[in-house]
């Protein structure tokens, strides 16, 4: 059990997207309860596929509409993709004092079970929506998001969003999503917060998980007035443009928000970086020659002379898109209409080493949401309905980078986790394995990152005690690297320089490349928990592994035979450019 402890709801769960990326933050987050109902099939897919991946304790699969409250355990954090729908206000409630959208509308459910918590209600809220969010309605700009903080602060919750763009930090998917992060005002998070302005840009949770650059001339403030149904009514009413920016907070109903534009420069991943090889691809997923045309023609530039219902002649007119989808650049936005073999404006289509062209099967579907490999996985749910629930899902590394940051702000700690979004969450996969190959053997493709390695960088070379090589020779995407004491530690080293990291294996020499994302002091207890006397200071590296020599390099280490602080250029040959 962690030492910290987040009790987690998930609500219109999915497959599990906040509960992959939130574990994936740190050992803290452990969800309690979750629902999920698709009232348009009787077959529950993601409900198959949430119990196969996590079990089914806690597990709730019926419609939110009809759980009372009372059967959902009291909890810290309450996390949600709720669809985006009509979010005004149809009747108030006197007797409850509370309100009521019109029917089918799951964001009232979400504000429902927080009412009827009272005292109870969770100290902070995660919610994810579509980046329309903040422009919606189109007959009155805003009014939508306007009703959602102003509903939450009445509630008690100041809350703070952020439209981001998955593939703007490195991601695999162009995914625009609106986030929204809420804390309640007798919360620790919610006391941290000294400005407004200051928290949006540079202090905030969302600000140090994304940062961002304001554009110029864009903050506005502004107060949401009125009773629900008034702002519902009236907010923003006969104007043509939302007053939301795609970064922002509300404290006590007053909005300061700004135009945010990201600044990142790690790694990246392309739509390239996540295909597996052709040689594993089932053949239905190939495009026949003789159907091509077809694809051509729905991916082409289109006029249609089309007649309206009530009998108005119009042309309907359409861009081109590319054909086949560049493998050079992220992804674009995946859709619920993914999957299946008919010929779609929408559906991906790359080409392959060997000139033919194909679909995208399930597997990189889950790549795109940086979902484990085979998370959708499940014998009674098919390719297309796996291609729906990945259009309908998040990108599980963005909740878990706002996770990491939310956590940091909660205890003042750095957040730990021992499952990476990337962990299998069953022990033996559910493969049919002569699907890839005719012996029964599966050959796993690991996922690329696209970036640049700057062999004049610094690199530490850090020696691996033995305890720690079994976990070092695991080829996994992150990693945690922590020092010995400190007098082995060079007693003069810019850390503000080091930008790279190879481990050490004694008797084998240095092989595998890393990016060090973090420095922050530690103890030995971040790998090793049951060692709870090792608390004497380390320094921890958060690592992110990019590539590997051919075999074994020996070198030699010079800080009292631990650590060696070097260039890249020494140990790499030059003008590498990503695996």
């Amino acid at each position: 059990m962690a030492e910290h402890h987040i009790r987690v709801v998930e609500l219109f769960a999915g497959v599990g997207g906040f509960r992959v990326g939130l574990e994936g933050a740190s050992d803290a987050y452990e969800t309690v309860w979750n629902n999920q109902w698709e009232p348009s099939t009787l077959h529950q897919d993601a409900s198959l596929v949430y119990q196969a991946r996590f079990g089914a304790k806690g597990h709730s699969n019926k419609d939110i509409n009809q759980v009372p409250t009372s059967e959902i355990p009291n909890h810290d954090l309450l996390v949600g993709g709720f669809p985006c729908q009509d979010y005004s206000v149809a009747a108030s409630l006197s007797r409850s004092g509370g309100i009521e959208g019109k029917k089918g509308v799951l964001w009232w459910q979400i504000h429902r079970i927080l009412n009827e918590k009272g005292d109870n209600r969770p100290q902070y809220i995660f919610f994810e929506n579509v980046d329309r969010l903040l422009n919606s309605p189109a007959t009155q700009r805003g009014r939508d998001f306007a009703i959602i903080l102003a509903s939450l602060s009445d509630l008690g919750y100041t809350v703070e969003w952020r439209v981001i763009n998955a593939a703007d930090y490195g991601m695999p998917q162009r995914r625009r999503r609106t986030y929204i992060v809420g804390y309640k005002k007798n919360s620790c998070v919610a006391r941290k917060i000294e400005g407004m302005e200051e928290w949006v840009k540079f202090d905030g949770v969302l600000a140090q998980a994304f940062p961002f650059r304001a554009k110029e001339s864009s903050e506005s403030s502004f107060d949401i007035n009125g009773t629900i149904p008034e702002v519902s009514d009236n907010f923003n009413k006969g104007k043509k443009h939302s007053p939301f920016g795609n970064a922002g907070i509300m404290i006590d109903r007053h909005v300061y928000s700004v135009d945010a534009d990201p600044v990142y420069e790690g790694t990246m991943q392309t739509l390239g970086d996540i295909l597996v090889d052709e040689d594993f691809v089932p053949e239905e997923f190939f495009i026949p020659n003789d159907e091509l045309y077809k694809w051509q023609y729905e991916k082409g530039a289109k006029k249609i002379n089309r007649v309206s219902k009530e009998g108005y002649e119009y042309i309907f007119s359409e861009g081109g898109m590319a054909f086949p989808d560049y493998l050079d650049k992220p992804s674009r936005t995946m859709i619920t209409g993914e999957g299946g073999s008919a010929p779609s404006r929408f559906k991906h289509v790359v080409q392959t080493p060997s000139g033919r062209y194909r679909r995208l099967i399930p597997i990189e579907l889950e790549r795109l949401n940086m979902f484990p490999d085979n998370h959708t996985y499940h014998p009674d749910v098919s390719d297309g309905r796996r291609a729906f629930l990945m259009g309908n899902a998040l990108v599980c590394g963005i909740v878990q980078e706002i996770g990491k940051s939310l956590f940091r702000y909660i205890y003042d700690e750095a957040p730990v986790s021992t499952h990476p979004i990337h962990m299998q969450h069953d022990a033996q996969p559910m493969l049919t394995l002569d699907l890839f190959s005719s012996n029964g053997t599966l050959v796993v493709n690991n996922p690329r990152k696209t970036y640049k390695l700057d062999t004049s960088k610094r690199l530490l070379i850090g020696l691996v005690k033995k305890d720690n090589e079994k976990y070092f020779l695991q080829k996994e995407p992150t990693k945690l690297y922590y020092t010995g004491n400190v007098g082995t530690f060079p007693s003069t080293i810019a850390l503000n320089k080091l930008c790279y990291f190879m481990p050490h294996i004694k008797g084998n020499g240095v092989r595998d490349l890393y990016l060090i994302k973090t420095v922050r002091i530690g103890s030995k207890t971040v790998l090793h928990p049951k060692e709870k006397d090792e608390k004497a200071p380390r320094l921890v590296f958060e690592l992110e592994y990019l590539e590997s020599l051919p075999q074994y390099k020996m070198t030699n280490l010079n800080f009292q035979h631990a650590f060696s602080d070097t260039f890249v250029g020494k140990i790499f040959p030059t003008n590498q450019s990503g695996e």
